[in-house]
Parts: structure tokens; sequence; C-alpha cells
């Protein structure tokens, strides 16, 4: 039986049947490469050990796909669902009737649902309105949809019954420019309490490094990786920082997934920042 509390922080891989968008990435054992000729596209999401590179994998979660409505929605929700054909109207009632019963609709989607997201059990793991994923009339449904109640609608791909585990708000993830950056490190405040976060290994931190950051080597995320949410507060802004922004910025990617609100890579790397904002700082 799946419930929302069972659901680790980073979304499931999804569907075989979805059009998955996978946004290209490093192998993160990587030190500072940032040519596309380095970027691989991974169709898994490995689990991070110790010394191995972190594979992460952005899907568009969702297997209703077509040009959807421009509106604009702040929140992401947790969507499951399952789907008959069009004239198993008494297919859909029986389902309606036991989920009234106390069955769980996941369960029932494994057995019954004809969407190829019945191996998830029916889960589309978070999505957000207006990203023109879903078809108009189950994302109408679907955000105006009480908690946890499950709704009927219907699309051109047949009877919907669908239920919203959880929502939240929406996360950020942006660049910071480094003269921006520099001027907040004027700021002793900041440097003191401000979540900083430099990813790069021992040895290039020891040819240049900045005030304030943490040192996480991307190669030990094994080790710090399952208490990052510990040693931060994913309610505060979060900064990260690499040699050229490129591992920085997957690993700012992978802290959304792990529900930090807001997160900012600095773009460019201590690289960008020794040489547009602060030449103290040694280049290499």
């Amino acid at each position: 039986m799946l419930r929302a509390s069972h659901l680790a922080p980073i979304t499931s891989p999804t569907l075989s049947a979805l059009k998955l968008s996978l946004i290209p990435i490093l192998s993160l054992s990587s030190h500072s490469s940032s040519s596309p000729s380095h970027l691989n596209k991974l169709s898994t999401l490995a689990s991070p050990k110790a010394g191995n590179p972190i594979r992460l994998l952005l899907v568009s979660s969702g297997s209703l796909l077509c040009a959807g409505s421009g509106s604009v929605d702040a929140r992401e929700i947790l969507v499951q669902h399952l789907l008959v054909k069009e004239d198993d109207l008494n297919l859909l009632l029986e389902l309606q009737q036991r989920i009234s019963a106390g069955e769980d609709l996941s369960d029932l989607a494994v057995e019954h649902s004809i969407c190829p997201s019945k191996a998830e059990g029916g889960m589309l793991g978070w999505v957000r309105k207006g990203d023109g994923k879903w078809v108009p009339e189950f994302e109408e449904a679907a955000f105006n949809a009480p908690l946890n109640k499950v709704v009927r609608c219907k699309t051109k791909f047949g009877w919907h019954l669908l239920q919203v585990l959880s929502d939240r708000e929406e996360s950020l993830l942006q660049d910071i420019q480094p003269d921006e950056f520099h001027v907040k490190m004027q700021d002793p405040k900041f440097v003191e309490e401000g979540q900083l976060i430099d990813v790069r290994e021992p040895d290039e931190v020891a040819k240049a490094s900045l005030p304030g950051f943490e040192v996480l080597p991307l190669r030990q995320f094994g080790s710090w990786g399952p208490e990052i949410t510990n040693k931060f507060d994913p309610q505060k802004d979060t900064y990260v920082m690499c040699h050229h922004g490129m591992r920085s910025l997957q690993v700012a990617k992978w802290l959304q997934t792990q529900g930090f609100k807001r997160v900012f890579n600095v773009a460019g790397g201590i690289h960008a920042y020794a040489v547009k904002a602060d030449p103290s700082i040694p280049t290499y």
C-alpha cells in the first residue's frame, strides 16, 4: 500500500511510456570540466555511495502529455491516479465503491489501471501547474482536488480516479552572479550565518577558498549526503559553489529534491568569482 509517508524525498523513477525530459548532467566525480561534451544523459537514479558519482535524473512527471493551460500555480502537488477505458463505467463505479470502503487507490491502480504508471502504484510524483505535461481536464481536476480525497475526471484517455496526497510551495533554484555574491560576502553576518557549501575536493580548496564555506567534497557524498538536512536548514537560503559552477549546480538541484526551498548556485564557481569580483582570490 503506497502512501505519501512512504515516499522518498527524491521523485521515484517514473514510467517507461512517458516522455522523459532528461537534463544532461556531468559525472560528479569530475573536477572542473564544464564542456558540454562531458555531459551524460542518465536513465537511472543511482544510490549515493562513497566514491561513486551521483546520478540525478530529472523527469517530467506525469503521463498525460499535451499542451496544457498557460496559468501558473505556485504549488507543487503529489498525485497518484488510475485510468480505465471510457466505456468501462461499471469498473469505474466498482473501484470508487471499493475506495470508499477503505481500499487504497494505489493497490487498485496496480491491478486495474491501463496507464503505465500502474507499475508505480499510479504515482505521478510531484508536479506543478501550467508546465504543459498534463491535459487540461486532468490538470484542472488535480489542482482543485482536496487533499487525500479521490476525485473523478474524464479526458481523451478515459476515466481517471485521482488523489492528491500532498502539496508544497515550489522551491527556488537560480544562479547568483559573482559580483552580486561578492556584495553579500562583504557582510560579516552573511559569512557567519549563511548556509555556504563548497563541493570541491580538498586539494582544490587548498588552492583557493572563500570564508564561511563548509567543504563537502563531492567524492565523499556518501558520508554527508544522508545527513544534509541535519547539517543545514532546508528553509534557509543555501549557496553552493565549486570550481566552474557545474558540480555545484547539480548539487543545488539535488538539494531541491531534499526539500531545500531557496538554493543559489554561484555562477561560474570560484574561478568566475576571482576573475570578475575579487582578484585577490587565486585562480587555478
